[in-house]
């Protein structure tokens, strides 16, 4: 009896250790990644993931291991218009009339858009539409029109327009012959006009199809637009200590958090640009209005609060918004540490003020009084090319530097560079005040042809 019984244990211990080793081997098989569709899911919207699984492989997969396709949120339910909506694709209804594919039947034809808008995201995200049509990055189109020189005096071309400054900050959509027209559209800009009135693009920052949080949380994001000479933001951030931080410990950051919960020294070490502008910690909330907790216009050419911004004015008290983005630095730093640095930054604010940008305006003023200078045109003339880059470029970097804690912007690459630009603009005025000389017009200055009339679409028509 005995005996049986241990031929019995021996014998389930050597099962135990065969379906062990065979569960083992099984689990470091690779396994092929499958995204089964739905039973509930109407036909329809089976059509349109099937059709795209094949035609666009790489936009399906995208989707697939997305939290949308996670919650059975389907092509449909972004991209289904109505009827009669501005920005149904007439083009794609002849994908209902393909003998190639099983879906290109009638019974599967639905009106689809496809430009997905804010208006279409809130239908499921409807706070962080208001709060991002409060933004300047919604409003963004509305503020070049009223400040730029480079638009009102049409001094570049539609061309360089779309694939510059529209890139970022967004065309105003149109269809040609039934189709989006090219020179409005791809295009992804914040401030971007659509069709059905929304402004701007979610995609922006959360690219389709996936539309990863952790993309958004991550400096890239925000560092496709915000580079270069006149707001080297991302270039500043990388500098900074706390892209240092980033750097070396960015792997190990939760970037996958869900919304609302990312939590700085849990979930990361270092803030990012979006832990700073838009994520909740402590006692503030989340917010997709990059408006809020600034205290200064520090891209304006006269830094002034943001209330006081006029092509802009932000509908808060910056005294208030200011409080908030303390919170968020005493998560990591102490007080003392906080205040010091604003109080430092409010200084550097005043310098630029006082000392550089009131000078030159005032004499940019004089020299037009005078008739030195031709307001006809911008940028023909050097001495309006000193003062923009003042201003936009070297002043700027200067400010922001300080602000995001990058010594080399704040002052080789801002306070040294704004010290050279203004002395070359000063002595040049005062030389053609002296002289009663006219200021050299450019006669050849090349692709001044953009349009210089406002976008009804923003402004409404005259």
């Amino acid at each position: 009896m005995l005996r049986k019984k241990h031929l019995l244990l021996i014998t389930g211990i050597m099962m135990l250790l065969v379906f062990g080793a065979g569960t083992a081997a099984a689990e470091n098989y690779p396994k092929a990644k499958e995204f089964r569709i739905e039973r509930s899911m109407p036909d329809h919207a089976k059509a349109c993931l099937e059709c795209h699984k094949k035609e666009s492989p790489g936009l399906f997969a995208d989707w697939a291991h997305s939290r949308h396709a996670s919650a059975n949120i389907t092509c449909l339910d972004c991209h289904q218009a109505e009827e009669h909506d501005k920005d149904v694709s007439v083009e794609h209804y002849k994908q209902y009339k393909r003998s190639d594919s099983p879906y290109g039947a009638a019974k599967y034809k639905v009106p689809i858009s496809a430009v997905v808008t804010p208006k279409d995201c809130s239908r499921c995200h409807p706070d962080e539409v208001t709060q991002y049509s409060r933004s300047k990055h919604a409003n963004t189109m509305e503020i070049i029109w009223k400040i730029d020189p480079w638009l009102n005096k049409g001094m570049n071309s539609d061309t360089e327009r779309k694939v510059g400054c529209y890139h970022c900050h967004g065309t105003v959509l149109k269809v040609k012959d039934g189709k989006l027209d090219t020179m409005t559209w791809p295009n992804v800009g914040v401030g971007r006009i659509n069709l059905d009135g929304s402004r701007g693009s979610c995609t922006s920052c959360h690219t389709r199809h996936r539309f990863s949080v952790a993309e958004a949380r991550k400096p890239g994001a925000c560092g496709q637009c915000h580079l270069g000479p006149d707001h080297p933001q991302i270039e500043i951030y990388m500098e900074s200590k706390h892209g240092d931080i980033y750097t070396a410990f960015g792997d190990e950051y939760n970037w996958n958090a869900a919304p609302g919960t990312w939590t700085p020294g849990v979930d990361y070490r270092g803030p990012t640009c979006a832990s700073c502008h838009m994520s909740g910690a402590g006692t503030v909330m989340t917010s997709h209005d990059v408006t809020e907790r600034l205290s200064w216009e520090t891209q304006a050419p006269l830094t002034v609060r943001p209330a006081d911004f006029k092509p802009f004015p932000a509908q808060n008290d910056w005294k208030v918004e200011r409080d908030k983005m303390k919170t968020i630095c005493l998560q990591c730093h102490g007080k003392a540490w906080v205040d010091g640095h604003y109080d430092m930054l409010d200084k550097v604010v005043e310098d630029y003020n006082e000392i550089y940008f009131k000078p030159a305006k005032k004499m940019l003023d004089t020299m037009y009084e005078k008739g030195l200078l031709d307001k006809t045109k911008f940028f023909d003339e050097d001495l309006e090319v000193e003062y923009y880059e003042l201003w936009h470029h070297e002043g700027r970097r200067a400010r922001m530097g300080a602000m995001m804690m990058a010594p080399d912007y704040a002052w080789w690459h801002g306070f040294y560079e704004c010290k050279n630009r203004f002395n070359r603009y000063m002595k040049e005025a005062r030389h053609l005040l002296e002289t009663g000389e006219k200021a050299h017009v450019y006669k050849d200055f090349p692709a001044a042809t953009g349009n210089t009339t406002k976008p009804v679409e923003v402004f409404g028509a005259k």
